[in-house]
């Protein structure tokens, strides 16, 4: 009788360690991605390139994001064409105009696309916008190599060491028949 307690004790307390789960320690991914989420002063230099079915536009891409404010210059060669968009908690502008619900239309209208703006300022840093569901492929150096998120998909080829990190230096965003090509030249990033 006390050899069928003691198994019988043994297997109940083999099933609560069983149903009793731990959740995982973070992941060097997570501490990095909760990190990069936070960063809120940085910049970066670099170029753009867009094919929109068969049309096709370069630029200088230059983004400055201090806060919650994101300032991008976009300017084709000798300047042609230039663009200051600023987005802001109070809305987003077009070349100093105060923050219009117009904007992203007119936007859309000039660059052929929707710009993915609220998402952007994520993906350039290598890493999915925590308020949008994702799926996330991730290379060799536990870095972003695709992710897919809001209908684009991301793809990730270079990295470059900055600020005793890596971050992204050439990447790819496709959606439908819009590709955009963005190779950062200069971060500039919090020490």
């Amino acid at each position: 009788m006390r050899r069928v307690a003691l198994i019988v004790l043994c297997y109940a307390a083999l099933a609560a360690c069983v149903t009793t789960k731990i959740a995982p320690p973070a992941t060097k991914w997570d501490a990095r991605d909760a990190e990069l989420q936070r960063a809120d002063t940085w910049q970066l230099d670099g170029r753009a390139a867009v094919a929109l079915g068969t049309q096709g536009w370069q630029a200088s891409l230059n983004w400055r994001q201090a806060d919650l404010v994101a300032e991008v210059h976009l300017a084709g060669p000798f300047g042609i064409g230039a663009l200051v968009l600023r987005q802001e908690p109070a809305g987003l502008s077009l070349n100093g105009a105060p923050p219009s619900g117009a904007v992203q239309a007119q936007l859309q209208e000039r660059l052929g696309f929707e710009l993915p703006l609220q998402n952007l300022r994520f993906w350039l840093l290598g890493i999915p916008d925590p308020s949008a569901t994702f799926e996330l492929s991730r290379n060799d150096q536990d870095r972003a190599r695709q992710l897919t998120q809001n209908g684009w998909t991301v793809v990730y080829d270079r990295y470059a060491p900055v600020g005793g990190d890596l971050l992204p230096a050439h990447l790819v965003l496709s959606r439908e028949d819009v590709r955009v090509r963005i190779a950062i030249d200069h971060w500039d990033w919090p020490k």
